[in-house]
C-alpha cells in the first residue's frame, strides 16, 4: 500500500515547499509518487495499491497513477489511516510504504515481507526519527501500534515501536531518506 495525498499545488509536502517552493515541492511528489507506483507495481510477488486522500481521490483519473487500485485512507491521523489500512487485508500480510520516498525499490518491499516470516512488524527508518516502511505480518494484530506516536517529527518510529511492546518481534530494515523538508531534499540530490 502507498499512501499517497493527490498532488495538487499547496496541498502537498507543505514543509519541503517552505523552503524550496510550492512548483518545485509539488514536481518532487508527482514525480516521486509515479516513480514509486510504477516501480511497486510492476513486481507480481504482491498486489500494490494506492491508500489516498482525500477519498474522493479514488476516483481521480487525472493526476493520480493510473492502473493500480485505490482505497481511501479515510479520518483520522496518520495512525488512525494506517491502521484501518491494514485491518482492510484482514490476516494477510501488508506493507504501507510513503510516497516521498524517491530511493524506494522493490527489493525493499520483498525484504520487508521477507522478514514478515519471522516477526511481527517490520520498520523501515529514516533519517529524522519517522519511518518510511510499516508492515504486519499474517493474522498480527495492530492494535494500539499508532496510538499516540508523535507525527511528523524525532519520536514517530519510538513512538511506534514502544507501542508494540516488549514481546512483540519487531525487525528493521536499512535507513532510507523521506523527503519531507528542504535538507532532507538537498542531502539526497548530493547523494545522487
Amino acid at each position: 500500500m502507498i499512501f499517497a495525498r493527490t498532488p495538487r499545488l499547496g496541498k502537498v509536502k507543505t514543509r519541503l515547499a517552505a523552503d524550496i517552493g510550492e512548483a518545485p515541492a509539488l514536481r518532487f511528489y508527482r514525480a516521486t509518487l509515479n516513480t514509486v507506483a510504477r516501480r511497486l507495481a510492476a513486481d507480481r510477488r504482491w498486489t500494490t495499491w494506492l491508500g489516498v486522500t482525500p477519498d474522493a481521490a479514488v476516483h481521480d483519473i487525472r493526476t493520480m497513477p493510473r492502473g493500480i487500485p485505490r482505497l481511501p485512507q479515510g479520518g483520522g491521523d496518520l495512525g488512525d489511516r494506517m491502521a484501518r489500512c491494514m485491518k482492510r487485508f484482514g490476516t494477510r500480510p501488508v506493507a504501507i510504504v510513503g510516497s516521498d520516498v524517491p530511493d524506494l525499490e522493490r527489493r525493499h518491499v520483498a525484504e520487508a515481507f521477507e522478514a514478515l516470516r519471522r516477526c511481527e512488524f517490520v520498520l523501515g527508518p529514516s533519517d529524522d526519527g519517522g519511518y518510511w516502511l510499516v508492515g504486519a505480518a499474517q493474522g498480527a494484530r495492530v492494535g494500539a501500534l499508532f496510538r499516540n506516536v508523535r507525527w511528523s517529527g524525532a519520536h514517530a518510529l519510538s513512538d511506534t515501536v514502544a507501542n508494540a511492546g516488549p514481546d512483540v518481534r519487531v525487525t528493521f530494515l536499512r535507513a532510507l531518506a523521506d523527503i519531507d523538508d528542504g535538507g532532507a531534499f538537498r542531502a539526497w540530490r548530493s547523494g545522487r
